[in-house]
């Protein structure tokens, strides 16, 4: 069973994720469950979240996008369904009806899809489909959320009559409207409306003369507002109706009220899944936005984070466009606790807090920002003692307050437990609370919990190195600038660099010389080896990362070269494939032209289809009978092809305006002889002239003969004499 205390939640900032998730629901009921996410209590039911979450995740990059889960709340209408004898308004059935309607449609779905999404379909199974809910209301309420005429047959007569005497009303004020304004007694806006009903504007000095109510005047007093008598017989008449449609609109939605009433507990299971769902596509969205995902959970007690980022600090940098570094962490039953130490600023709380929250996250079902090979199994309780928690409220001093928080994790840790604990030991007399805190971490040690904690204390460096299942780390710093490189070196120690940032910081170096004087020689002997091999450790760790980075872009540019190679040669066959048919094409167009020719000349139309019929059975004779699939692959192939052509002769012909609009000195055109060899003017073909009539010449191309006009030839080489 996993118990998590909020204390933990807010060291490890737990709420600022549950905010950002709960500003991408769409729903306002989402928005409330995902503040309110807390870590599962059993496997089975965390596993299953974990799943949901990752298929939606998967939705967003498949063709089968999950349909839209919104809904307008019907916290209010299931209330007031739930008193007896109560009725709801037209509006209500018709949020109920869209409500059943999204359900429908996203349990169709899910069924449908059950492969891609097993566990959000498992999650759907649980809800009942009807269509029940949707025929009710669709009988009383309309698409545009009205009582339709039909809802009964007493409102289908009662609008009907409504109708007739509202043409009367119409028809009985226009003959008054006419005849007044004949008299000159209206106003210039003729009419208006008082108390929804309509009336004469009559100018105030004719009032008597106006037969009818007065239902008002002008702010000036200038109008009086009057219903004409031969109208208010039929007024009334349409008040008496409208007040038995009101009625009977009334006895209706009790009588729906009534039939939807017994779906109350499907009503409420409705807004629970959809309020779900809505949850579980928020948690896919932020999942998205930091590049989460499903890590293995393993049953072997084993905590491997490979390039976990912390995800609000990731989206954070993601806005001011700066770095975020990775970190990569292990826990195992032979590495059980890691201490880290080194200077402030480096990064070791994040580090630490990096791996507190994740995991939490992972088991409060959400995905984490790292590496695909990662993994992780569930712990029973997360302990954290993170910041500085002096309470005020209880007078107690900082380190009081930690004493507290350790004895709570004395009477709490086992090998089901990961503590994290920053700046452990601080708050007391250095050598007093480190021999403490000292015991502390031995007690944790052979109670086979795991931890990471982060400390200055040389004791508690040491007690890591004497340990087999406990390690040290550091936070790699750059030898030269003494900057954080912000990453977790583990297996070594790291120096606080204190008289190297002091010196750093301007304080003078004979004060840090009396400084070092005043403590033991062997403990700034072991600082300074500490921050020798620290210092080593970086320049390999830079040599390392450039080899890295230059083996990366030559494998890069490699494969760029491969893949531009065979790009080439499948345009070189494309081209080439265009370019047979083409020719195959002039050549079918030549015959043609001849056999037109001919038919011009001798008008015999049983030789023309004998010659037409002779190519194209030629022609078939080299057809390949292809499959549909096939057909569809070489036309699909073609048309590639031919756009990339087009897209290269566009090129082609902006030069060629480009050139044309360069002033050319023309050279004088040669004068064409039979036997020149020639080709058309932005053409490529070369063949020799066999004959020339008027301006037209006969060339021939090897394959095929065409006849072409002079001024389309351009000279290549002249016949030799």
């Amino acid at each position: 069973m996993t118990s998590i205390t909020d204390k933990t939640l807010q060291d490890l900032q737990f709420p600022t994720i549950l905010e950002t998730i709960s500003a991408m629901c769409n729903t306002d009921i989402g928005k409330e469950k995902a503040l309110e996410i807390k870590p599962f209590r059993d496997k089975e039911n965390l596993l299953q979240s974990l799943h949901q979450t990752s298929e939606y995740v998967a939705s967003f990059d498949n063709n089968n996008a999950i349909p839209n889960h919104g809904f307008e709340a019907i916290t209010n209408e299931i209330k007031f369904l739930a008193i007896e004898d109560s009725f709801l308004e037209v509006g209500s059935f018709k949020k109920i009806a869209n409500l059943s309607q999204t359900v429908n449609v996203l349990l169709t779905f899910l069924k449908k899809f059950d492969d891609y999404y097993p566990n959000l379909n498992q999650r759907g199974l649980q809800v009942e489909y009807t269509k029940d809910i949707i025929s009710f209301i669709d009988v009383v309420v309309d698409k545009y959320g009205e009582i339709k005429d039909n809802a009964s047959p007493q409102l289908s007569e009662i609008r009907k009559s409504m109708n007739l005497v509202r043409g009367k009303v119409n028809q009985s004020f226009g003959a008054a409207l006419t005849h007044y304004n004949g008299l000159g007694y209206l106003d210039d806006i003729k009419e208006s409306f008082v108390q929804n009903r309509r009336v004469l504007a009559v100018l105030a000095m004719y009032r008597r003369k106006v037969k009818g109510t007065i239902l008002g005047t002008s702010k000036t007093g200038s109008i009086a507002y009057i219903e004409p008598e031969q109208t208010l017989k039929y007024s009334r008449e349409l008040g008496n109706l409208e007040y038995e449609e009101k009625e009977e609109i009334t006895r209706i939605l009790k009588k729906l009220s009534n039939e939807i009433r017994p779906f109350l507990p499907l009503l409420k299971e409705y807004q629970a899944f959809l309020s779900d769902i809505d949850v579980i596509a928020a948690k896919a969205k932020y999942a998205n936005k930091i590049k989460g995902i499903l890590p293995n959970i393993t049953e072997e007690r084993r905590l491997f984070f490979r390039e976990a980022y912390h995800p609000i600090l990731y989206l954070n940098n993601k806005e001011k466009n700066e770095i975020t570094y990775p970190q990569t962490i292990e826990l195992k039953q032979d590495n059980r606790i890691i201490v880290i130490s080194g200077p402030n600023a480096g990064g070791k709380t994040i580090s630490l807090k990096t791996v507190g929250l994740l995991q939490l996250m992972l088991q409060s079902g959400m995905l984490i920002p790292v590496h695909e090979r990662s993994e992780t199994f569930l712990f029973d309780r997360i302990l954290t003692d993170i910041g500085d928690n002096q309470s005020i409220e209880n007078h107690l001093s900082t380190y009081s307050y930690r004493l507290k928080n350790m004895n709570y994790f004395l009477k709490k840790c086992n090998h089901k437990t990961l503590f994290l604990i920053d700046e452990f030991g601080t708050g007391s007399d250095p050598e007093l609370g480190g021999a403490l805190a000292e015991i502390f971490l031995e007690e944790f040690y052979h109670r086979e919990a795991f931890g990471i904690i982060t400390t200055h204390y040389s004791n508690l460096k040491m007690l890591a190195n004497e340990l087999p299942y406990a390690t040290n780390a550091n936070m790699l710093f750059d030898e030269k600038s003494l900057e954080p490189m912000f990453k977790l070196i583990l297996g070594q120690a790291g120096s606080s660099f204190t008289f190297e940032v002091a010196q750093k910081n301007g304080i003078p170096f004979g004060l840090i010389n009396r400084a070092k004087k005043k403590i033991e020689g062997g403990k700034v002997r072991f600082d300074k080896t500490i921050a020798t091999l620290q210092k080593e450790r970086s320049k390999l760790e830079k040599t390392s990362l450039n080899l890295k980075e230059e083996e990366t872009r030559a494998r890069e540019e490699s494969k760029k070269m491969e893949n531009i190679n065979v790009k080439i040669k499948q345009k070189l066959e494309s081209y080439q494939e265009l370019y047979d048919s083409n020719q195959k094409l002039i050549y079918i167009g030549q015959k043609v032209d001849d056999l037109s020719e001919k038919y011009f000349n001798n008008k015999n139309k049983k030789e023309l289809i004998g010659e037409l019929l002779k190519i194209v059975e030629i022609e078939n004779s080299k057809r390949k009978k292809a499959t549909p699939k096939e057909k569809k692959i070489i036309a699909e192939k073609k048309k590639e092809v031919i756009k990339e052509v087009e897209v290269q002769i566009d090129v082609i012909r902006e030069e060629k305006k480009t050139k044309k609009l360069k002033p050319v000195v023309e050279k004088p055109k040669p004068i064409l002889k039979i036997g020149d060899r020639v080709r058309m003017i932005d053409g490529r073909s070369v063949g020799s002239i066999d004959n020339i009539e008027k301006n037209k010449a006969t060339v021939n191309y090897g394959v095929f003969t065409s006849k072409v006009n002079l001024d389309e030839l351009e000279l290549v080489e002249a016949a030799k004499k």
